[in-house]
């Protein structure tokens, strides 16, 4: 079993930035590609980005350019900077690995509302 605790979301206004982090419990944690996920209201779970255990990202393409993943294997986390947000990015966000092998059980997620 894995524990997830993400934080870091919130209300702002269209264009406005906000800073996600989220800390696993698994020792192993550095071995895996991690990966942040949303879930919109009405909506399937999707995967917006991804980095790999040494750090090489990726991104779906409405977040490219606007959203930045990055970790820190000493402390376990992971992190989400994301800036110009849009309504459309109003969702609950969670991490996971980032692998094709089902998901560990989810954490409870950090709700993001971009809202005037």
């Amino acid at each position: 079993q894995v524990q997830f605790v993400e934080s870091g979301g919130g209300l702002v206004q269209p264009g406005g930035s906000l800073r996600l982090s989220c800390t696993a419990s698994r020792r192993d944690f550095s071995f895996y590609r991690m990966g942040w996920y949303r879930q919109a209201p009405g909506k399937q779970r999707e995967l917006v980005a991804r980095i790999s255990s040494g750090g090489s990202p990726n991104y779906v393409d409405s977040v490219k350019d606007r959203f930045t993943i990055a970790r820190d294997n000493a402390k376990r986390t992971v992190y989400l900077q994301m800036n110009n947000l849009q309504s459309e990015d109003t969702a609950v966000y969670y991490c996971n690995h980032g692998h094709d092998f089902p998901p560990w059980n989810w954490g409870q997620g950090t709700q993001v509302t971009v809202s005037l």
